[in-house]
């Protein structure tokens, strides 16, 4: 009797704990203050594809609260057109919904990605996204893989001598780092996409060797080739070479859509920090040219339509010839900044900061189009350091000639240069002279021989000023 008694006594216990236990289990929350974490960010596929293959990573969907969520979806933004798919928790994409993720609990989602690398159109990081719905939140988790063959470089250290030729092009993500005693190489037709995150730093040499025709010149750009974004300034950052720096030189070479194009740390040395020889650096958003009390000698340059094209900061030791530094406001950049400002200090917490200031430019075009600028060469001295800047047979737009500098030979004011071709609508430049250039033959002889095309220049005659040799 006595046992009888206690299995109907038990009998009830036991559906009230399981119901009690249910219940909880069964509690979620629609409250938008819960948050869903993921174990990463970005889900990176590192794998290189040589031919046709696929290759898989897991993402965890974490559920860190002591109640329940429901997912409404997870879904691939790319949709049946992306080369990524999903599935989530056995349930194949690219949209899945009704997703319920218990109280310290996780969901898992499959991401694979099938790359053909041989693909013509197909980009060389290809990318795309997840977004997770719940509780009226959305998150997002972003998805990138290689793309084209290529030889990709993610947060890379350069810490011995190393030669790059123009088998594969190559891909930056993370950054770029050329270590103090460390001298990269770059072969002539090399190509180099950079990502919006990867700067290049050179704390050793960078040793870049072109040739002049458009197959073997050396490119350094951003990684984004898709429209509209190819033509973009800001792609990427740029290349800094550090106060430790040295012995750096780019010959042939084209530097692109960058934020800050090239960045020259002091100090100043004897020789030349950075020697640009038949070199464009164009369209980067802040900066083409930013020297801080260095070195340059640049010759058969082309500075085109940066935010400001060259600044030269706290003084240094420059040498121009026959460059041709030029801006025209367009839809990405509008012309507000002289495309050449030279001072021999810099500010930095509200103190500032002196050197000394040589610099010469011979044989240069320094032009920009009406409207926001009147002096496209600017000035400024502070203390009694040295500031010699000297202009020997220039073209500039100016109203009054720059104060501190001095002037020789052939100087013309607010004549228009007559670059062959300037269609800000088509995005086109071509920034060589025509025939009824007031800049041909306006030269003096300084020991160049060719011109940015690779082209001879006159010994006869004088030849003409600009980066370009018209005949």
């Amino acid at each position: 009797m006595a046992y009888t008694l206690s299995v109907k006594k038990l009998v009830p216990f036991l559906f009230i704990l399981f119901t009690v236990f249910a219940c909880k289990k069964e509690s979620f929350t629609t409250s938008s203050n819960a948050r869903l974490t993921t174990n990463v960010d970005t889900l990176h596929f590192d794998t290189v594809f040589t031919s046709l293959g696929s290759t898989s990573r897991l993402l965890k969907v974490i559920n860190d609260n002591d109640k329940g969520i429901h997912v409404s979806s997870v879904r691939l933004a790319g949709g049946a057109a992306s080369p990524f798919r999903i599935n989530v928790d056995g349930v194949t994409g690219p949209l899945v919904n009704n997703i319920d993720i218990g109280a310290n609990d996780s969901a898992y989602v499959f991401v694979t990605v099938t790359i053909n690398p041989n693909a013509a159109n197909l980009a060389f990081v290809v990318r795309d996204s997840i977004e997770i719905n719940y509780n009226g939140n959305t998150k997002w988790v972003q998805l990138d893989a290689y793309g084209q063959n290529a030889h990709f470089f993610r947060n890379r250290m350069i810490r011995a001598n190393e030669t790059w030729i123009a088998d594969k092009p190559y891909v930056i993500l993370g950054g770029l780092v050329v270590d103090t005693n460390a001298t990269l190489n770059v072969a002539q037709s090399c190509r180099i996409y950079t990502h919006a995150d990867a700067a290049i730093i050179v704390n050793g040499s960078l040793q870049v060797q072109g040739d002049k025709y458009d197959s073997t010149r050396v490119i350094f750009t951003g990684d984004r080739l898709d429209d509209p974004y190819r033509n973009y300034p800001a792609n990427w950052p740029g290349i800094v070479f550090t106060a430790i720096s040295k012995n750096n030189s780019f010959q042939y070479a084209i530097i692109k859509n960058a934020y800050q194009a090239l960045v020259v740390n002091e100090p100043a040395s004897s020789g030349a920090k950075l020697t640009l020889n038949e070199s464009v650096v164009d369209n980067a958003y802040d900066v083409g040219i930013l020297a801080i009390n260095s070195s340059i000698n640049a010759r058969n340059v082309l500075v085109s339509n940066c935010g400001k094209n060259v600044v030269l900061a706290k003084g240094g030791t420059y040498n121009f010839t026959h460059c041709t530094v030029a801006a025209f406001s367009n839809s990405y950049i509008q012309h507000k900044d002289p495309v050449l400002l030279a001072t021999n200090y810099s500010v930095q917490g509200g103190s500032i900061f002196t050197g000394n200031l040589n610099a010469s430019f011979t044989n240069c075009i320094f032009w920009g189009d009406a409207g926001f600028v009147n002096d496209e060469v600017a000035t400024s001295k502070q203390g009694s350091g040295t500031f010699n800047l000297a202009f020997n047979n220039v073209l500039w737009r100016v109203q009054t000639t720059p104060a501190n500098v001095t002037t020789s030979g052939n100087v013309i004011t607010n004549q228009n240069p007559s670059f062959d071709s300037i269609s800000v609508a088509d995005k086109f430049y071509n920034f060589r002279l025509k025939d009824d250039s007031p800049a041909i033959n306006k030269g003096s002889n300084a020991g160049v021989i060719i011109d940015l095309d690779g082209k001879p220049r006159p010994f006869g005659t004088l030849p003409d000023l600009g980066a370009y040799q018209k005949r």
